[in-house]
């Protein structure tokens, strides 16, 4: 079971759990509220919590210490979090949870095709079709008819 713990299997299903918890409670959320205001609500909470983390695991580390390149991906980064989280919300705002989220969940998809193209990746035809199903699914799960 230690083992499970520190694999990355472990924490990409934590993320999936607290992903789908995110959907649930930000649809229930944002109700009444502006979508970008609840966003920007949201930014607020993982900032003191993620210090809080950082803080109690004494894991904080001078910002000297990181290249230029580092910096630049990790805004970069930070940027495309920031437009996915306002769009997601909004969309959770407009449309049904159990719709949303499945097409926000075409990220899987894209990752895949920008990991081949911009990383130099390599899948497999099993990942191939496994890609392939995601992206059907998801079209089939937010399908309503």
């Amino acid at each position: 079971m230690k083992a499970f713990v520190v694999s990355w299997q472990f924490w990409a299903l934590l993320s999936a759990s607290f992903a789908a918890l995110t959907a649930i409670f930000a649809k229930i959320g944002v109700a009444n509220v502006n979508s970008d205001f609840a966003t920007f609500i949201r930014t607020i909470v993982i900032l003191v919590v993620l210090g809080a983390i950082l803080a109690a695991t004494r894991q904080f580390q001078s910002f000297t210490t990181i290249s230029g390149r580092t910096y630049l991906f990790l805004i970069l980064s930070g940027m495309a979090t920031g437009g996915s989280w306002i769009c997601y919300f909004r969309a959770l705002k407009l449309g049904d949870a159990a719709r949303v989220a499945p097409i926000d969940k075409l990220s899987v998809v894209l990752v895949a095709v920008f990991g081949v193209v911009f990383l130099r990746e390599q899948l497999s035809l099993p990942n191939w079709l496994g890609v392939s199903l995601i992206a059907a699914g998801a079209v089939l799960v937010a399908y309503k008819g």
